[in-house]
């Protein structure tokens, strides 16, 4: 109607009109598919898996790797389906022995009390899970159901084990001991020793130590080959120092790992200018170990994409020591603070060490050039004239 009167252009309502008022206008930027998410899961969809037998070749591994709701619904299913497989071998035994024929109770039975498929249903729970209310027994009339009661009882122990072992192994599974150790949200490089390093923060948030903690490090990052092939997932190990040398570290409380960047290191040649969310770049961390309470391996991970790297920046300490002990504030686990890191390569750093020394020589003058505009502009709150001291 406005547009009938000229109020509003034509060309403008048809547009509007062409537009989908559901799709949105504003797109969050698309970042990189990472290899590993910062809680440690792999981001990898499998499809097309033509040899899916080979699960069932290991089902006790099948089963601990079901969630809770499958693997309840199977454990009882497996029950209900072994009661019901046995209560109807039951029943025939008893109907092929003419105990379930009316009137005739001269003979012995082969069960006592069964007079219907309820009756060996109920009668087989018993034998199963060896309650026995004494109402239902066995007799010596039929070896048959004798040798029936030994195979439902070994079937009825082997379920058992199974269903024990797996809850045990789904409550004590690793990955559970591995919530709580954490990373560092970000990593950083910055200076350590002249050189600079690719640094990030790992803690334990238990008291129960970690044995023989060890941490890996890779690169992933997709790579061609000089004769042309694509390797999309390219796997490059990387050294990470801890202060005392090797990957063997004693987790009690939280530490700085370290990678110094140097000739060998495939973030050799990473400026600052590369750190964005484009690159494609992905430090993945791994920390593997033995939980000292139950004896089993767990392993952590976290990954670091180019964004989520630091660039001249150090990680705040966090440990004190206070009435003759350590103490850890983990309210300042991942909080860091800037400070002067050349803005260059470690290749051209190693190249031209005068961009170390201009860098050490401007902050040696940063504080005093500071000191002494502060002193400049402060002024004295009182003074003594030569007036007064006559």
């Amino acid at each position: 109607m406005l547009s009938r009167k000229g109020i509003i252009p034509e060309e403008y309502v048809l547009t509007r009109l062409a537009e989908d008022p559901t799709e949105p206008r504003y797109r969050a930027r698309e970042r990189r598919a990472r290899f590993v998410s910062k809680k440690g899961n792999c981001n990898v969809a499998h499809k097309n898996i033509r040899e899916q037998g080979r699960f069932l070749q290991d089902v006790f591994t099948t089963l601990v790797d079901l969630k809770w709701p499958h693997t309840l619904l199977i454990f009882t299913m497996s029950f209900l389906c072994s009661w019901l497989l046995f209560a109807m071998v039951w029943w025939l035994i008893a109907f092929s022995h003419g105990d379930l024929a009316p009137g005739e109770g001269t003979t012995v039975p082969c069960v006592t009390s069964i007079h219907s498929f309820s009756s060996a249903f109920l009668f087989s729970i018993e034998v199963q899970v060896t309650i026995g209310f004494g109402g239902r027994m066995v007799t010596e009339e039929c070896p048959l159901a004798i040798l029936i009661l030994i195979v439902q009882n070994i079937v009825g122990l082997m379920i058992n084990a199974i269903m024990l072992g797996c809850i045990f192994m789904k409550t004590a599974q690793a990955h559970r001991r591995a919530e709580t150790l954490i990373f560092s949200k970000h990593a950083v490089i910055t200076l350590r020793h002249g050189r600079l390093c690719f640094m990030l923060r790992v803690g334990d948030l238990r008291k129960s130590m970690i044995i023989s903690a060890t941490i890996h490090m890779q690169v992933v990052r997709k790579t061609t080959s000089p004769e042309g092939e694509v390797v999309p997932l390219h796997q490059v190990d990387i050294p990470m120092e801890n202060g005392v040398g090797g990957n063997s570290i004693f987790l009690v409380a939280p530490l700085i790992i370290y990678h110094v960047i140097d000739s060998n290191s495939p973030l050799y040649d990473l400026a600052p200018s590369d750190l964005h969310h484009h690159q494609d770049l992905e430090i993945i961390v791994i920390l593997e170990g033995v939980v000292e309470t139950t004896g089993i391996t767990t392993q952590a991970r976290t990954s670091y994409l180019a964004d989520e790297i630091l660039w001249g920046q150090r990680f705040v300490p966090i440990v004190a020591e206070e009435d003759g002990r350590y103490s850890v504030d983990y309210s300042k686990f991942g909080n860091t603070v800037k400070v002067p890191t050349p803005l260059c390569t470690a290749r051209q750093l190693d190249e031209d060490r005068s961009l170390l020394d201009a860098l050490t020589l401007a902050s040696a003058r940063g504080p005093l050039r500071k000191r002494s505009v502060a002193v400049a502009k402060a002024k004295p709150k009182f003074s003594i004239s030569p007036d007064s001291l006559s």
